[in-house]
């Protein structure tokens, strides 16, 4: 009974100082992972707010954050226990050279995605064409990948080192973009009148900018008409509206004009064999 009573007593000790560090270990984590919490709403709140911010990166920084207060908060639980600091710190860099040369490509992607939330050469919302992959409107840029919505409405995901490493068309960037767009006048008809009435169509449309001035002009000789092109200038986010719009009113104005737009002829003969 007494050996008994000894062993306890001299173990005592070791269980009291495992019993405080285990309480201070578990005070510091439930801390700590609030604090991440908290570090990582105040992130999310005061990036939000700033205009200067891309709001694609948000998510990403708030993530950031919160995760590398959670290291911070398990290494100190970990040094509570006796555990080296230096030594979690070479485990941690074993892990990362090892999971690094598994997962070349995610990292690939990760490399990208932070190349691309630096540089910006897309944003969410506008819309952008990725050479031999698609276009659509941008609608996140993540880590690891970024996701188009076509005009369709089809879902795009492209993998961050795809788009990084492919030439980029960003059609929203400009506040302004130009349109021509070219008519067709029967040989024979006015052409000046043509020019006149759709001079006078882009001049009043209000969806065509003042500056640069638009421009009507003759452009090109086809086999059954004369080419006019009208080159005009307008909002990125109204540059279809126009395009829209001009291709009706075009004809209308012509029409009115009492000009006729070109009709393909083909000339067929025939020889008979006597």
């Amino acid at each position: 009974m007494s050996d008994t009573l000894n062993v306890l007593q001299s173990a005592m000790p070791t269980v009291e100082a495992f019993a405080l560090n285990l309480l201070v270990a578990l005070i510091i984590l439930v801390v700590g992972w609030s604090l991440s919490d908290f570090a990582g709403r105040w992130v999310h709140r005061l990036t939000s707010k700033s205009s200067r911010i891309d709001q694609t990166i948000v998510p990403i920084l708030r993530s950031i954050t919160v995760w590398t207060v959670r290291i911070f908060v398990l290494i100190a639980v970990l040094a509570r226990f006796g555990v080296q600091t230096a030594s979690i710190i070479a485990v941690l860099g074993a892990a990362g050279l090892a999971i690094g040369l598994a997962l070349q490509g995610t990292l690939q992607n990760i490399a990208a995605g932070f190349m691309l939330l630096a540089l910006r050469p897309i944003r969410a919302g506008e819309f952008v064409s990725i050479a031999g992959h698609g276009d659509g409107t941008v609608d996140e840029v993540g880590l690891f990948m970024t996701r188009l919505i076509q005009i369709d409405g089809i879902h795009v995901v492209l993998p961050n080192s795809l788009v990084w490493g492919s030439p980029i068309i960003n059609y929203s960037r400009n506040e302004t973009r130009r349109l021509d767009l070219q008519v067709g006048v029967r040989y024979g008809d006015d052409l000046d009148l043509a020019i006149g009435k759709l001079t006078e169509l882009v001049n009043g449309h209000e969806l065509v900018l003042k500056d640069p001035a638009p421009q009507v002009m003759a452009f090109d000789y086809r086999e059954n008409a004369i080419i006019i092109n009208i080159r005009v200038w307008a909002k990125a986010d109204r540059y279809w509206d126009l395009r829209f719009d001009l291709y009706r009113t075009a004809t209308q104005a012509l029409h009115e004009a009492g000009l006729k737009l070109p009709i393909p002829v083909r000339e067929i003969k025939t020889i008979e064999k006597s």
